[in-house]
């Protein structure tokens, strides 16, 4: 049996302005999913207490995965369950935390020794063939772990904290997403160009004030980061009651990480204020849950095939 795990994300700063060039963000969480294997006649996938055969409609990450690994090792027959402590969908980097896992279960299984910036790279080609167009940071951050300045792709200070997360429970293209804002842009260049650069700087503060272990001023600069993310419409009512209702609990910060339109939202808080702040979230509407930031990025869970 050989299981691997790699974390979901979250954006602390600069999503959507990330895609014009514009500094952002991005943390691996504790939450992760994971990718176990065992010996099997040919290759398939748990679903629903079962194995069957592998869709690359119905599991088309899982599926590309095998694909391109099949392409520099020779795999024997396996079954694979995925199983996830990240909804879906939800703008915590779960489709690249399925791709990230399974890689290296693959890597292990097939002894490839892959490096971690080749399971990255990997991982990116899947997602973009998937997806159409795929930004590098989900499956980097998720193979590195830890706090990431984009579009460098490099770490900076770790951002070391507990963070609310709160999950309006609805799903959101982020295709389509980016799509609006690009037409948005379009429209009115002037005016969201300065939106940009406007969130550009929040990310290049925001990284001084992790320097600084300020949380206060973290805090504040995703309010403003939040603030920017509406006036370009990728905000909605769902996403802005959870934001609100944790900011009145005393979250110092509250915004939306991902796409947007729905999904989920994140609040930085005091230790001793988090279950205020899960209560009020919970009151809003929404489905909270506490995680921690976390240096890991993927691992080796358990390996009985090529123990080292």
């Amino acid at each position: 049996m050989i299981t691997c795990s790699a974390p979901g994300k979250i954006f602390l700063f600069g999503e959507h302005s990330v895609v014009y060039g514009k500094a952002a963000i991005a943390c691996a969480i504790d939450k992760r999913v994971s990718a176990t294997l065992v010996p099997c006649s040919s290759v398939k996938i748990k679903i629903a207490g079962q194995y069957k055969p592998v869709n690359p409609k119905k599991n088309p990450y899982v599926a590309g995965a095998i694909y391109e690994m099949n392409k520099i090792a020779e795999l024997p027959g396996f079954c694979i369950d995925i199983n996830s402590e990240l909804p879906s969908g939800a703008g915590l980097g779960s489709s690249s935390a399925v791709t990230v896992a399974t890689i290296k279960s693959l890597d292990v299984l097939a002894d490839t020794k892959l490096s971690l910036k080749e399971i990255a790279e990997m991982s990116h080609k899947i997602e973009t063939n998937v997806q159409g167009k795929a930004s590098p940071t989900d499956t980097f951050v998720s193979t590195f772990g830890g706090s990431v300045k984009i579009p460098e792709k490099v770490h900076i200070d770790f951002f070391d904290a507990k963070i609310v997360i709160g999950n309006t429970g609805k799903f959101a293209s982020t295709t389509n997403l980016v799509s609006d804002v690009y037409e948005l842009m379009s429209k009115h260049p002037d005016s969201v160009n300065c939106i940009m650069d406007a969130m550009d700087r929040v990310s290049r503060d925001g990284e001084i004030e992790i320097q600084k272990k300020d949380y206060k001023k973290i805090g504040e600069l995703m309010n403003i980061n939040q603030g920017l993310l509406n006036s370009i419409g990728v905000s909605t009512v769902q996403l802005e009651n959870l934001i609100w209702a944790a900011r009145n609990s005393g979250a110092y910060g509250a915004k939306l990480t991902g796409a947007g339109g729905g999904g989920c939202m994140i609040a930085l808080c005091d230790e001793n204020n988090i279950q205020k702040v899960v209560n009020a979230i919970k009151k809003a509407g929404g489905d909270p849950f506490v995680c921690n930031t976390t240096k890991e990025g993927v691992r080796v869970d358990k390996n009985n095939v090529n123990p080292e």
